[in-house]
């Protein structure tokens, strides 16, 4: 049993490499004339969800993962792709939000999971930091 759930969180993580290589090549391929500094504003625009967990570690939980879901990245790049805000496509938002799928991607391959109630430490792939 504990060798099933260590094997099922390294295929997450894997997977999560896979998502966040992928997500940030394509969004390069859309705006490779980008500013240096618009990589990292975007990439870390997710962390400040953080701020949740100022109301306490459920409503932080709630935050951030509803920023760190492939579907919150996804769902940016719909937009820009449905032309948003514009007649026509929006290369630029779908860009952004592939590199926010980039990021929860990077986060799931590093171990960050989605967190629970308990805690930020407390993730669906495992504990944070260190033990006892």
């Amino acid at each position: 049993m504990i060798a099933d759930q260590a094997q099922d969180r390294m295929w997450r993580r894997l997977e999560g490499l896979a998502v966040g290589g992928a997500a940030l090549y394509l969004a390069y391929m859309l705006e490779p004339d980008w500013p240096w500094w618009v990589w990292p504003v975007i990439f870390l625009a997710p962390d400040l969800s953080f701020f949740g967990y100022l109301f306490g570690p459920a409503t932080g939980a709630i935050t951030y993962n509803l920023c760190h879901i492939y579907g919150f990245g996804l769902g940016i790049a719909a937009l820009g792709a449905a032309g948003w805000g514009a007649d026509t496509a929006t290369p630029w938002l779908v860009a952004a939000g592939l590199v926010v799928l980039g990021h929860a991607g990077i986060d799931r391959a590093l171990g960050f999971g989605l967190k629970r109630r308990a805690g930020f430490q407390d993730t669906d792939l495992g504990q944070l930091g260190r033990k006892g």
